[in-house]
């Protein structure tokens, strides 16, 4: 059996560290492996059983919370609008969230491969992001995710 070819690592976990705020056990970006600053993203979530939340969802059958997917491919999108050169300092926040469904469940050893892209940037403040998450090339979870930034 051979393995396919690791893909290429654009940000590292540290780096990523370097770029948000999110520390253990909310960070959830493994590694950047496409980017185009201000255009788009393309990040790895690994999902392993040592995760915390799966002490308690559920027990007897792990999966991924719908919510941590979705924060996982807010901060790919994170990402693209923390690599701009022209705006201004601040936090990016949630500011709706709109359409996001979810095709099936994500469990331990999956891994999530996230990519967003930046549908549009109003007065350096405001964004909105087009994101999805697939396993195994399967579309798991889709949606648009807007961001106001806090001064």
């Amino acid at each position: 059996m051979t393995e396919s070819p690791a893909p290429d690592v654009v940000l590292t976990s540290e780096q990523i560290a370097g770029l948000l705020p999110h520390r253990y056990p909310f960070a959830l970006v493994d590694r950047l492996i496409a980017h185009d600053p201000g255009v788009s993203a393309t990040g790895i979530k690994n999902v392993t059983m040592n995760e915390p939340q799966f002490q308690g969802h559920f027990p007897e059958r792990a999966l991924m919370p719908g919510v941590l997917i979705v924060e996982a491919m807010a901060q790919v999108g994170g990402l693209i609008v923390t690599q701009m050169p022209d705006l201004p300092k601040g936090l990016f926040v949630f500011a709706g969230i709109d359409g996001v469904r979810f095709r099936r469940p994500v469990v331990p050893g999956d891994q999530l491969v996230i990519r967003c892209e930046l549908l549009s940037l109003k007065r350096k403040r405001f964004c909105k992001v087009k994101a999805e998450a697939h396993v195994d090339g399967e579309l798991v979870c889709s949606g648009q995710l807007m961001f106001s930034m806090v001064d």
